[in-house]
């Protein structure tokens, strides 16, 4: 997202429609608020002219469960505020710095002046060498890329550095020239993919791929392809070579580039997604872009990496992930939508939430909802919460039962008032759990209900049946 490049993830396509795999089915009762999640990363852009000092970032991000920021640039003020947080840095090279650093001076110079002092106060995990640049179309510098990565592997050698710091390269999704089905997955036989991959493989680095189902929805808006990017209950998709089931996009992407690698010969390099979100704000020509589709990919995207669930390729593993992004950035160029990927706005109130804020107590799990953890900022805007279409009758009746008992009035709800029809314990429990939520103070975990409730932008309300809400 810091280059024009975007519409690399639209080549992976939605695949025939086969079988119905719901995601995110119960594995216990009980929500658990993410904590420090090794798993989980997020990219710290500063295109924006009302962005808080980094001393106030540092401390915004050690109160989630963010364990790693990817940033943009070797900013000493950066690297400074995260000293000794815990918090682990990816630094960003951009592209026009790539040519220099293919003189191995100018690369030892580059870690000596923006590494060496730094550490180990401050957490470098990895150096990020350039962004999408085999899909740039510029020769040249797609040439000057193997070079400038081996140059500063070499130069973090010098420094007894290489094994705490990796250096890697993001690509766009558009390096495959085949991703549907997953297993199908190939590298355009524009790029010679070996010579990097055997880098890589050779000092234990990691690919790094820019995935975002935002972008292939849009290139298909249709409500099919809406779900499968969003994580939440669908048809699914089946893939013929493997006999394997895929209930969302993002899974399907990652296993298209892992197949891509395990064609040429490479199975032991892992995945680390350096890129992915979706947009809360945008014009009104652009399909997918709100603040409950935004709400639903980031929170169940976290919710997925965080499970260890892996892919249907990569069961049971880690992903690590970067969610694009850590604020809204004002100054960024392009349509509304480029200006609001960000879970924080600038003043750091949170612009939805998606359960970052770290709890102060595990508690116990039980039907009620979770509470103990911090009060959250509201999300802007009108918000509602509603049952998940996946929950069941006996989860929805405890829904009820507790809403019920904590004061609100289900009046509504009884034989003749105005929400009594449809007599169906989903639209029952639906209506106790949005009035639970909003006297609650819209706090998200108010609304989780042991992963049986879900935010949204979309009014319930119907005939004369209105569903309470506050406009933030």
């Amino acid at each position: 997202m810091e280059t024009i490049v975007k519409v690399a993830a639209m080549t992976i396509l939605l695949p025939l429609f086969i079988h119905c795999i719901p995601f995110g089915e119960n594995r216990g009762r009980g929500r658990t608020l993410v904590e420090h999640s090794q798993a989980l990363g997020v990219n710290y852009g500063q295109t924006g002219d009302n962005l808080p000092p980094p001393s106030a970032v540092a401390k915004l991000v050690q109160s989630t469960a963010i364990s790693k920021l990817r940033i943009y640039g070797a900013d000493p003020a950066i690297l400074q505020a995260f000293a000794n947080t815990g918090i682990g840095l990816l630094v960003g090279i951009s592209n026009d710095q790539i040519a220099s650093l293919n003189q191995l001076a100018v690369a030892q110079n580059w870690i000596k002046n923006n590494i060496v002092p730094f550490v180990p106060a401050t957490d470098i995990i990895g150096i990020s060498v350039g962004n999408e640049v085999l899909f740039s179309g510029d020769g040249v510098l797609i040439s000057q890329l193997l070079p400038a990565l081996q140059n500063l592997h070499t130069a973090l050698a010098e420094v007894s550095l290489d094994r705490q710091i990796k250096v890697s390269t993001p690509h766009a999704m558009a390096i495959l020239s085949t991703s549907a089905p997953p297993s199908a997955g190939r590298f355009s036989e524009s790029f010679d993919m070996k010579p990097l991959l055997d880098f890589l493989q050779k000092i234990g680095a990691p690919f790094m791929i820019n995935p975002y189902p935002y972008f292939a929805y849009k290139s298909d808006p249709t409500d099919r392809t809406l779900a499968y990017a969003l994580f939440e209950p669908n048809q699914g998709s089946y893939d013929a070579n493997t006999g394997l089931k895929y209930s969302n996009m993002f899974d399907a992407q990652l296993d298209a580039v892992y197949s891509a690698m395990k064609y040429l010969g490479y199975t032991d390099i892992d995945i680390v997604v350096a890129e992915t979100g979706w947009p809360s704000v945008g014009d009104p020509s652009e399909a997918g872009v709100s603040l409950q589709n935004a709400i639903a990919y980031n929170g169940n995207l976290i919710k997925h990496v965080t499970s260890m669930a892996g892919t249907p390729m990569m069961p049971n593993r880690s992903v690590e992930i970067y969610i694009f992004g850590l604020f809204n950035e004002d100054l960024k160029p392009g349509p509304t939508s480029e200006r609001n990927f960000g879970l924080f706005k600038a003043d750091m109130t949170m612009a939805y939430d998606v359960g970052l804020l770290r709890s102060q107590s595990a508690g116990p799990s039980t039907a009620a909802p979770r509470t103990d953890g911090p009060v959250i900022a509201p999300p802007t805007g009108k918000v509602w919460c509603v049952a998940k279409p996946s929950a069941d009758e006996n989860s929805l009746k405890e829904n009820l039962d507790y809403a019920c008992g904590q004061s609100i009035d289900c009046k509504p709800i009884q034989q003749g008032g105005p929400c009594y029809l449809p007599n169906t314990m989903a639209s029952h429990a639906t209506y106790a759990m949005n009035a639970y939520y909003q006297s609650a103070g819209r706090n998200s975990l108010s609304c989780d209900f042991a992963q049986t409730g879900t935010l949204t932008s979309k009014d319930p309300s119907y005939g004369g049946c209105v569903y309470s809400t506050v406009n933030a």
